[in-house]
């Protein structure tokens, strides 16, 4: 159909064509996803709990991990429910303010999470390459200042990318996805709009490159000094905490980079889907266990909150 036949405002909704397109699959998917979706609140609610129940872990690695799960648990929210709902055929639509106010709360989520990380880096780094004075650098202060830079960073470029995304004029009512996600979106635009797009692409280069840049340069300082330390038990425990955290950023980062970085002739709707299901729901789900497997301290506070709740009852 002719470009010039749609309307060129903007429709009043869209119609999510989620998987539709694999009905086999939707069953499959709707019972799988519900389960991870269970897993990732039960994870990261229970992550957040004992932070808070727990003195030993009163300390600024927890205070920004539980940051981070607090974060999984509302980005993962702000597109699982949909698609649940999209994968049981109930309803595929979605009004237009519903839409933008959905890749408002993604993008804000998504851009916050990259700057906690890169504290939850500098955090690693001070504990690694300043032992001597990490109480001093990371003040309780302090962190709450930077948790708070990183939420109102995270919502200002998300607000940046809407302002400028609204004024695109648009073609069409179907979105190729299961919830309103960035590249989707700019394809329904109907003129030519590679000024705002190339604004918009430097907002992301600077959430989502920069950070990655900060966080790589943080861990290559902290493995020249890991590699200094002469006990090997030290070695393993500076390894096995920092490589917790490494994971979790290369899960989040690369799905990230590949999604918001690459150029929007190159991008596949298709392949975005699943890679979509990886970074709202795999990855949410994942961070808990990846901190949690191998870290006796997390692992001494769920048992001993287990053993009040045993004896109390």
């Amino acid at each position: 159909m002719a470009m010039g036949n749609y309307n060129s405002t903007s429709p009043e909704s869209f119609i999510l064509v989620g998987f539709s397109d694999w009905p086999q699959l939707q069953v499959f998917l709707f019972v799988t996803i519900l389960f991870f979706y269970s897993l990732t609140i039960f994870g990261n609610t229970t992550i957040i709990a004992l932070a808070r129940l727990d003195l030993r872990l009163h300390t600024p690695m927890y205070f920004f991990l539980s940051n981070l799960s607090f974060l999984d648990l509302c980005y993962t929210t702000s597109t699982v429910p949909q698609l649940l709902i999209n994968l049981h055929g109930l309803d595929r639509t979605i009004s237009y303010g519903g839409c933008v106010a959905q890749l408002y709360i993604f993008l804000a989520l998504g851009s916050t999470e990259c700057l906690i990380l890169v504290v939850m880096a500098f955090d690693r780094y001070a504990a690694v390459c300043r032992p001597l004075h990490y109480t001093t650098i990371m003040h309780p202060l302090l962190c709450q200042a930077l948790a708070i830079v990183s939420w109102m960073g995270g919502l200002v470029n998300s607000l940046i990318q809407i302002s400028l995304m609204v004024t695109m004029p648009l073609c069409g009512h179907q979105l190729n996805h299961f919830f309103c996600e960035m590249p989707v979106f700019l394809k329904l635009a109907c003129e030519d709009t590679g000024g705002t797009e190339a604004k918009m692409f430097v907002a992301r280069v600077v959430i989502v490159a920069v950070p990655a840049v900060l966080i790589l340069g943080s861990y290559a300082q902290i493995a020249r000094a890991v590699l200094k330390v002469k006990s090997t038990a030290g070695r393993r425990k500076a390894f096995g905490t920092c490589g917790s955290h490494l994971l979790v950023v290369f899960l989040f980062y690369g799905s990230a980079i590949y999604t918001y970085l690459q150029p929007k002739g190159s991008y596949s709707e298709s392949e975005g889907k699943f890679v979509a299901l990886f970074y709202t729901i795999i990855t949410p789900m994942l961070n808990p266990l990846i901190y949690t497997l191998r870290n006796k301290d997390v692992k001494g506070a769920l048992w001993k909150v287990l053993g009040r709740g045993t004896d109390s009852g």
